[in-house]
């Protein structure tokens, strides 16, 4: 009678582990395709940057500083390896947006422009889909990091070596409200 206790209780225990284990496979696997969701969105809106720079160039040719900025920043977003780096990148980027963006102001026949506007419209769709990636990751991190946090699955993790997952974060500048005038 009592091997099969032991035994009972065996079968709990490994039923129990592999539930455990195939639950944290899942949230990890959430969390990686939450990330690609965010990397599809910054590729899309680093291919539109190109445009969108080239449309403003042809009135505001004098404006070299904002475009090397918005450039250089273009590429360390594409370069970035991991949540950390693109998410400074990111940061970089919506910073030399908004002077790009500044500069147009300037010029209204640009701002006239079919090209800029839909350009504009494009990048604004494109912030609001990167936006939702963002929170979509985040709560997925957070579930992840949860569960490697609360007991007994943190000892499941540890057992099997899973690690915490990086926030998406915004920046300080991000933060700020924008001041806009008419």
């Amino acid at each position: 009678m009592i091997g099969y206790i032991i035994i009972g209780i065996l079968i709990v225990l490994a039923l129990w582990l592999l539930f455990t284990y195939n639950s944290l496979i899942t949230l990890r696997n959430r969390v990686r395709e939450a990330w690609s969701q965010i990397d599809v969105q910054l590729k899309r809106r680093s291919s539109l940057i190109p445009n969108l720079v080239e449309a403003v160039k042809g009135y505001a040719k004098h404006e070299r500083g904002v475009f090397t900025e918005v450039t250089k920043a273009r590429t360390a977003l594409m370069g970035a390896k991991n949540p950390g780096e693109a998410a400074q990148a990111n940061n970089m980027l919506t910073g030399a947006l908004k002077s790009l963006f500044a500069v147009a102001e300037g010029y209204p026949e640009l701002k006239a422009s079919e090209n800029f506007k839909q350009l504009q419209e494009e990048l604004s769709d494109t912030e609001t889909k990167v936006a939702a990636s963002r929170q979509f990751y985040n709560t997925n991190v957070l579930d992840l990091n949860n569960s490697l946090e609360q007991f007994p699955s943190n000892l499941v993790g540890q057992w099997f070596s899973f690690q915490k997952e990086e926030f998406f974060k915004a920046s300080e500048q991000e933060k700020k409200d924008i001041e806009v005038t008419f």
